[in-house]
């Protein structure tokens, strides 16, 4: 059910801000940002509402001996565009998540599993990869460290793109993988697992950091061994000492260090206060799609099987090798779906 009395306020806030803004009355900036926000939704609510206009001046033509045949034929076209646009529009009139249209930032660690855990997480880090450039999203190794084999001990990125956080914060969680590892000589099959974490970048108007709150470290950046060894203290280390957080960056120039590491301290900061807030609303949390906690186990990749299994929707999929490949759009939409439709169930009782 599309309800009305909220439609109305919207449209009618709606035509105050484009008046406003024609009259160049107020802060044209804060307007415009809301106006942009409105938009979508007044134009899903006047389609909703031509539609049920059509669809009442079709049905006065039933009266009409001359019309009533005509009238039968268009209104189960009309009456099925009418609920068309009606599921459009409760869809419009869900509260963003106003993180949405941000960049994120990804952060991937092995979890139990020793070296099969390590190698699975870099495996990970190339799905988001393939993912992120069949986006055309833009992704940025801030830290990388490597095992010995190949694997992961650590990986944080920056993924820059439209709507980055909206695609990719149901990745949070404790992402498991049964397989047998190539170092398994009799062919059974080990359980490890990774944690991934997205966060959505934060700016600095959303999170102030008090210079006093930070001791910032620079140490020698660990190269790859022989000519390309890095010889200056250019990585650089930050603790927030509020929180215990960590952050280090190794790139070449420590200016830049500075300041991705800056940009991940506040990410997670930012995080923090957005999972507290989240921990605060319990009872909504409970129809959403996973807690977005990180020791959720969220996701079992079962290679012998090939076989994907997202443990908090069923959702089952025989098509792993695509889905490693960087194929998460069947995933990422159902996740979507499935949240989309709790969130409505809640809003409508």
């Amino acid at each position: 059910m599309v309800p009305r009395d909220r439609l109305q306020q919207i449209i009618g806030r709606f035509e105050y801000l484009e008046a406003a803004m024609s009259e160049g009355k107020g802060d044209i900036a804060q307007l415009g940002r809301e106006y942009a926000e409105l938009r979508p939704v007044v134009e899903s609510a006047r389609a909703w509402q031509a539609a049920e206009a059509e669809i009442a001046e079709t049905e006065a033509m039933l009266s009409d001996p001359e019309m009533r045949a005509l009238a039968e034929e268009e209104l189960p076209a009309l009456r099925a565009r009418h609920d068309a646009l009606a599921e459009d529009l409760r869809m419009a009139l869900l509260p963003k998540d106003a993180a949405d249209a941000r960049p994120a930032i990804l952060e991937i660690r092995p979890g139990t599993g020793g070296d099969e855990a390590a190698l699975f997480a870099a495996d990970l880090m190339r799905m988001y990869q393939r993912f992120a450039d069949a986006q055309g999203w833009r992704f940025e190794i801030v830290e990388h460290q490597e095992t010995e084999l190949g694997g992961l001990k650590e990986l944080v990125a920056n993924i820059k793109g439209d709507g980055v956080f909206a695609k990719l914060k149901f990745e949070s969680g404790v992402h498991r993988v049964q397989r047998v590892p190539s170092t398994e000589s009799g062919g059974r099959i080990h359980t490890s697992a990774a944690t991934v974490a997205v966060l959505p970048e934060a700016q600095e108007v959303d999170i102030a950091i008090d210079p006093g709150d930070i001791r910032i470290d620079t140490m020698r950046a660990s190269g790859a061994g022989g000519q390309h060894v890095n010889t200056t203290d250019s990585a650089v280390r930050i603790t927030h000492l509020p929180t215990g957080l960590i952050v280090t960056s190794s790139e070449k120039s420590q200016h830049r260090n500075r300041e991705i590491a800056m940009q991940v301290l506040r990410a997670r900061l930012f995080d923090m206060e957005r999972q507290k807030a989240a921990t605060e609303r319990a009872d909504a949390r409970k129809a959403q799609v996973g807690s977005g906690d990180r020791s959720e186990r969220i996701r079992t990749y079962n290679f012998p099987q090939g076989r994907l299994t997202d443990h908090r929707i069923n959702l089952t999929l025989y098509k792993l090798d695509q889905v490693m490949q960087g194929d998460l759009v069947e995933i990422i939409d159902a996740l979507t779906s499935e949240d989309q439709a709790a969130r409505l169930a809640e809003i409508e009782g």
